[in-house]
């Protein structure tokens, strides 16, 4: 039987996903593929991980509007998330970053469409997502390790950079 290791690497970038959404987990696979480097970690907004860095986020706990990704003690969703996380995957991917140059509210007002059809039009599951073996190492499980970390800011700032 292969052991499981459970990162708290909360140094890392991490992105908040809907762990139920089809769309978002196809999307995780999409990261997990593409980031060949591992770095950037994962926590379904469902889990007690994501609650408690939702918490310190400011964002109600039921939050699952939109990715979040955690990044050196700010936070930021919807558009710029994306495009923030899009920088640590091989190129070409990593090219999708230079579409910060479209203003933040165009990017988001396209964000929030898909955002609101995601379930009509790829569906969703009754559980949350279970990482494979491989991905285990990449998933941050352990809610109890976010309250008790000193690294992490106790209130995330809100990032005004535009991605």
């Amino acid at each position: 039987m292969l052991a499981v290791q459970h990162t708290t690497d909360l140094t890392a970038p991490i992105l908040l996903f809907d762990g139920v959404c089809n769309l978002c987990n196809r999307t995780v696979d999409f990261i997990v593929r593409h980031d060949t480097d591992g770095i950037v970690k994962f926590a379904s907004l469902q889990s007690e991980t994501g609650r408690a860095l939702l918490d310190r986020a400011g964002l109600p706990g039921d939050y699952d509007a939109s990715l979040v990704l955690v990044e050196d003690g700010r936070y930021t969703t919807e558009s710029t998330a994306a495009l923030r996380v899009a920088r640590y995957l091989e190129a070409p991917w990593s090219w999708a970053h230079v579409l910060r140059i479209v203003p933040t509210f165009a990017r988001d007002a396209v964000y929030r469409w898909i955002s609101r059809n995601r379930y009509a039009w790829f569906g969703k599951r009754d559980t949350c997502r279970i990482p494979t073996a491989e991905e285990r190492s990449r998933f941050l499980d352990d809610g109890a390790a976010v309250s008790q970390r000193d690294d992490i800011p106790q209130s995330v700032t809100p990032s005004t950079d535009p991605a």
